[in-house]
Parts: C-alpha cells; sequence; structure tokens
C-alpha cells in the first residue's frame, strides 16, 4: 500500500492533484477531475458531498484504505480527507495498485478507468490523424462529399 501513496504524492508534486474539499469540489465542477479519492475515516458529510461531487463532474469515486493523516502525509499535509486526480494515466495507475491489494473492492473502478483511459487514447488518435491531414493540404474525407464538381 505503500506505493499506492507514493503514487499519490508522486501526483501532488506533478501538479496533478487537487487536495481538500473546496479545490477537489471545484475540480469536479470545472470537468478536470478523473478520480475523486476519500480517506477511510472522513466525515459522513464529507463523504456526501464527495458523491455529489463525483456525480456533478461525471468521475469516478474512490474510497481509499488510508486515514485522512496518511493521505495527508503522503501529499505534505497534516490531513486531507477529499482528493482529486486530474491525470487520466496517474489515477488509473493508483487504481490498479489498489485493485491488486484488493481485487473485490477496486475491481469495476479499475475496470471503469481502463474503459475511459482506451476512449482517450483513441481520441488522441483521431485528432493526430486530423491535424497530419490538415498539414498535409489534404481535404478531410466528410469534405469531399460536399465538393462542387
Amino acid at each position: 500500500m505503500d506505493n499506492t501513496l507514493r503514487m499519490i504524492g508522486l501526483a501532488m508534486k506533478a501538479g496533478r492533484l487537487e487536495a481538500g474539499e473546496e479545490p477537489a469540489g471545484q475540480c469536479c465542477r470545472e470537468k478536470r477531475c478523473r478520480l475523486l479519492l476519500t480517506a477511510s475515516d472522513a466525515a459522513e458529510g464529507t463523504l456526501r458531498r464527495a458523491e455529489h461531487f463525483a456525480a456533478e463532474g461525471a468521475c469516478l469515486l474512490a474510497g481509499l484504505p488510508f486515514s485522512k493523516e496518511e493521505l495527508g502525509g503522503a501529499i505534505g499535509r497534516a490531513s486531507c480527507a477529499v482528493a482529486a486526480m486530474t491525470d487520466l494515466g496517474l489515477a488509473q495507475a493508483v487504481v490498479q495498485k489498489l485493485a491488486a491489494a484488493d481485487p473485490e473492492r477496486y475491481r469495476e473502478t479499475a475496470e471503469k478507468l481502463r474503459v475511459k483511459a482506451e476512449r482517450a487514447a483513441r481520441r488522441r488518435e483521431r485528432t493526430a490523424g486530423e491535424r497530419e491531414q490538415r498539414q498535409s493540404g489534404k481535404p478531410r474525407a466528410s469534405a469531399k462529399k460536399y465538393r462542387k464538381k
């Protein structure tokens, strides 16, 4: 589990983690959040707000097996109950580590993140192909049918 906390700390250092209820909520409202993390000993009101944030931001919610102090220590704070990961790759790595330790609890979240990552990869490939077409001067496939003859 230490590797999971290290990965979360790495996300914080990379600027890919918003720590705290307000920053995490704002991140979710802006639809930048990929995975919302909650500490195991977070208050019921905090968990309820986190569920609302996740639903509002269309992101996944994962309850961590770590306390607020453990999560806070990983990111350089005294304690932290809620954190929002904004990087899909890091979020997927964290959930895979959690799923390796407790497959039953995190299998569904890991699968959903895998699907999201595949979709994102397909979008990147598609936009890269469109960019190449624009740079080469060739008309888009959809533009051919509208060209005047």
